[in-house]
């Protein structure tokens, strides 16, 4: 699907600035962002302005964290629309406990998880699987638009493709974007959950005949490393330059250095 738009166009990936959550290490929830996510907030519209995309739509997840960060591109954007189906996987009992937490009080279904986190289900929740489905209408709608600007979640921005220019994601949950990242990088269901999707990190994703190049611009602001390695595969979630063309990462620190 990714070869039938001849067009040129990139899509950028961003998870929301640190969360008050994030600080402390708790799952899922809906706390608003911390100072220093702020900040990134704030850059990210520095970063865009610069990027002056033109005729920018935002598609936000309904989650504070996610809203705050979208807030900030009113300005740039034709219009800013916030679509619960880009809120980050539901994680059911266990919303608001610490991975430490987890563990203690519910060890068999930690263990469940460790073993096959891309079916695992959280009691009253959803799994990686559940999410793909959940974004299908999402994906089929982006292939309409051209210029978005998503902010979601890690886990499930799973497989996304543009038209004509830019579409932009700026991701609250880590799932969400694991599940884009995957589709575009080749990843399979065994790597999709372990992608790395650093906070205050742009990824900007540039579809190719048959490959995809990927460039990351890390922002100078400090942030939690929210990343949890799967158990005795401690590099399975890297984007390696054997999997996806022209990789590399640039350190941002202020907009003067975006290109």
């Amino acid at each position: 699907l990714m070869n039938i738009h001849i067009l040129p166009r990139s899509i950028y990936l961003t998870r929301h600035g640190e969360s008050e959550y994030n600080q402390i290490g708790r799952l899922g929830g809906d706390s608003p962002l911390s100072e220093n996510g702020a900040k990134y907030a704030e850059k990210l519209r520095d970063y865009f302005k610069i990027e002056s995309l033109g005729d920018l739509r935002v598609w936000s997840s309904q989650k504070i964290r996610a809203a705050q960060t979208a807030s900030r591109m009113r300005d740039l954007a034709r219009n800013v629309e916030y679509w619960k189906v880009l809120d980050e996987i539901d994680a059911g009992i266990c919303e608001g406990l610490t991975y430490e937490d987890f563990e203690e009080r519910y060890p068999k279904q930690f263990a469940e998880r460790d073993k096959d986190k891309y079916h695992y289900r959280y009691p009253s929740g959803e799994s990686y699987e559940d999410l793909v489905a959940r974004l299908e209408p999402v994906i089929m709608e982006l292939e309409r638009q051209s210029d978005v600007l998503v902010i979601s979640h890690q886990v499930g921005l799973s497989w996304l493709y543009v038209r004509e220019s830019a579409e932009i994601f700026m991701d609250s949950f880590q799932a969400v974007l694991r599940c884009i990242l995957a589709y575009f990088t080749n990843k399979n269901r065994e790597e999709l959950p372990y992608l790395k999707v650093p906070l205050h990190t742009v990824i900007k994703l540039t579809p190719k005949a048959y490959s995809c190049e990927v460039e990351m611009f890390h922002f100078d602001i400090q942030a939690v490393n929210t990343y949890r390695e799967k158990p005795g595969h401690p590099s399975i979630g890297d984007l390696s330059p054997s999997v996806v063309a022209g990789s590399h990462l640039v350190s941002v620190s202020s907009p003067v250095f975006y290109y």
